[in-house]
This record gives C-alpha cells, structure tokens and sequence, in this order.
C-alpha cells in the first residue's frame, strides 16, 4: 500500500483537529463530546475530496490539547514575539499553534520539519495572509527548544 492516503488522513486529521479545538473553544464543550460531535457531522456530509481524518491521530491531537492546555499556552507564549500573548491570537491560529505545538512534542515519530510544514498548510487552508508565516515562526522556535537535536542549530 502506498504511504499517499495514510498522509492524507494524517493532513485531514489534523485540519479536523483545528475545528473540533475551535468548536470546544466556542462552545465549552468538552473533548470527548466534541470528537464525537465532529464524528456525527462527517458521517452525515457527502463525500468529497478531502481524504477521511485518522481518527487515532485526531483524538490523540484533540485530548493532548485539552489535558495538556495550560503548559502547551505557556511553550506557544515564549514563542510568540513582542507584546503578542495566546489570549489575543484568533481562536483558530491559537487552535492551530496550540495543536502544533502538542504534536512536536509529543509526538517524536513525526519529523520535526515535517510537523510544522503539515501545521503551516492546515493555516493556509484558513488564511491568505500573514498567519502561516506566524504558525511557520512559532513552530519553529517552539522546535528548536523541543527538538534541538534534531532541527540542528544554523540550517
């Protein structure tokens, strides 16, 4: 079987991962209800092209983010420049930053340059302006701290 769909469901999930976060946000609503809820709405919309999300990758993405928020707040918050605090991020790039900065570090198995260029695209399919260059900065000095080792210094 070709690696193809398997990437493409990991690229579905996590843009899934961003409206389930931004839909608890919203909402109040708790992970697993949400994950639940977003598992309704798939089941009812007609299939398109986007590939079906991992759902593994998905949950892990969602529950990772909600048990771990307030550690995850403060790395995206060292990592923002001057005055910007997470509070004044709009609620889906702090979806976004909060979801990248889960699967950096949490998730060694995916290579750090990819994990931020997945986070970067996942941006640009909610903006056309400068917030893929802030996910893509963020990131990566959030990997640069998480990941020194691997992301290498002066590259």
């Amino acid at each position: 079987m070709s690696a193809n769909p398997s990437v493409a469901k990991r690229s579905a999930a996590r843009l899934a991962a961003v409206q389930v976060l931004y839909q608890m946000e919203m909402t109040g609503v708790e992970a697993e209800q949400a994950l639940k809820d977003a598992k309704d709405r798939r089941s009812e919309e007609p299939r398109g092209r986007m590939a079906d999300p991992d759902t593994s990758l998905l949950g892990q993405v969602v529950r990772g983010v909600s048990a771990g928020l307030e550690a995850i707040d403060l790395q995206v918050g060292q990592s923002l420049s001057g005055e910007w605090t997470v509070d004044r991020l709009e609620a889906i790039l702090r979806a976004i930053l909060r979801s990248g900065a889960w699967e950096l570090s949490a998730r060694p198995q995916t290579p750090a340059r990819v994990c931020i260029s997945e986070w970067v695209d996942v941006a640009h399919a909610f903006y056309s302006g400068p917030e893929p260059g802030l996910v893509n900065a963020v990131l990566d000095r959030l990997a640069q701290s998480l990941r020194s080792g691997e992301m290498g210094k002066g590259e």
